[in-house]
């Protein structure tokens, strides 16, 4: 029988039986029912004229043909397993992805299963850091930033504005309707963006409000005593859309562009999966 004219289907299906000794077994492994696998197998016997398994089909047992031509038909699906699974770690490529932690909890880890579905070859190894990025010196492809730039050494891909404003739980600005009633609720701070409140308050012609408030060590925290009715927040939309969406939060004067800006930073000869991210990214992977 020449390749062509091969039953692979029925040769998997009976190899698998064999292999398994059930043909529950094998369905489950070849993602069919019992009936096609019991189908194929007599497909199988048709096209050889001869029987491979007798007894009920709960203790099937094999034929001497079938006994003779297992082991030829094993060590041929295992042989080709092999060389595809060689082909694939070949071709899977890993790429060193270094992230601003908050962002990397609330915006990139929760979009990562949609790249790794389209793009099954590369293997996205993150790391959180917010420090300035030295690629000559740094173990990473990429990193993610938000600042007003420029960036040094290193390819630029902008991705979405750094846009924020006043966030808290609904219940606490219930009826802060004016600027004075805002700034007279607890406010939030964080060592990350420690004039984000003073920043607001001049761009918006306020009254420059004073250091008051709990402080937080870490941006992630500051979020989430907002959502506990802690205080009132400054925080970019990015990072608090899905409270918004979900009703946790509320943003009573909305956002304003800050002039700083979300990038993607990529290292000067970076391998070609920093292209494929960058610009899966870049293409609605994500803005808010």
């Amino acid at each position: 029988m020449k390749r062509g004219a091969l039953p692979l289907n029925a040769l998997r299906a009976f190899e698998a039986t064999m292999r398994h000794g059930q043909m529950g077994l094998a369905a489950a492994e070849l993602g069919v029912t019992h009936s096609a696998v019991s189908r194929q197998v007599r497909g199988l016997e048709g096209v050889l004229g001869v029987r491979l398994f007798d007894g009920p089909r709960n203790r099937l047992v094999p034929s001497e043909a079938a006994r003779a031509l297992h082991p030829a038909l094993k060590e041929s699906f295992d042989r080709i397993e092999a060389a595809v699974a060689r082909m694939m770690r070949a071709e899977r490529q890993a790429l060193d992805v270094s992230c601003t932690s908050t962002l990397a909890m609330r915006w990139l880890i929760p979009r990562l299963f949609g790249f790794q579905v389209a793009h099954p070859e590369i293997e996205i190894r993150l790391t959180a850091a917010d420090g300035p990025v030295d690629f000559a010196t740094a173990p990473f492809d990429l990193a993610i930033r938000v600042g007003p730039g420029p960036w040094h050494g290193a390819e630029v891909t902008e991705l979405f504005a750094d846009c924020s404003g006043p966030v808290a739980r609904p219940d606490l600005v219930e009826g802060a309707n004016t600027p004075a009633q805002l700034l007279a609720l607890p406010r939030l701070h964080t060592r990350t963006r420690p004039s984000a409140w003073s920043e607001w308050c001049r761009a918006r012609a306020w009254p420059k409000p004073g250091p008051e408030g709990r402080h937080f060590e870490h941006f992630y925290f500051m979020l989430e005593g907002a959502r506990a009715g802690l205080g009132v927040a400054i925080a970019p939309e990015v990072l608090v859309c899905e409270d918004l969406a979900s009703g946790q939060l509320a943003a009573p004067f909305g956002f304003a562009d800050t002039g700083r800006r979300y990038v993607v930073l990529s290292r000067p000869g970076a391998p070609r999966a920093a292209a494929i991210f960058t610009g899966w990214l870049a293409a609605g992977a994500g803005a808010p």
